[in-house]
């Protein structure tokens, strides 16, 4: 069977509010030297590649809505898979920068799906 797209969604959205709230109330500084929130922080970065790159796959039209698509789960495998170093700041500045406007795009996504 196969999932709704929806549900992939949701992942997204979910974990990125998880992020927000993790680092809510820190700075940089903060950021950089709390290694639980980093972990945390990660481990959704994952969760939000791995859905988007299942989204794609599952419906390319609707994954092509979603700015950046490629490039988040190109941040998702190089966090997995060591390719790169992924710097703590680097994260940071996604959390805060990229972050947002993914969290935008996709509630606007599933209000205009609608539930199940």
């Amino acid at each position: 069977m196969q999932r709704d797209p929806r549900a992939f969604l949701w992942d997204v959205r979910e974990s990125s509010l998880a992020i927000q709230s993790f680092t809510a109330g820190m700075d940089a500084a903060a950021y950089a030297t709390n290694e639980m929130a980093q972990s945390a922080v990660e481990r959704k970065f994952e969760i939000i590649g791995e859905a988007l790159n299942q989204l794609a796959t599952l419906d390319a039209a609707l994954a092509a809505r979603i700015p950046d698509l490629p490039q988040i789960v190109a941040f998702r495998n190089q966090l997995i898979h060591g390719y790169s170093t992924v710097n703590v700041s680097t994260v940071w500045n996604v959390t805060q920068n990229a972050l947002p406007p993914l969290v935008d795009v996709v509630q606007s996504l599933l209000d205009e799906l609608g539930t199940a």
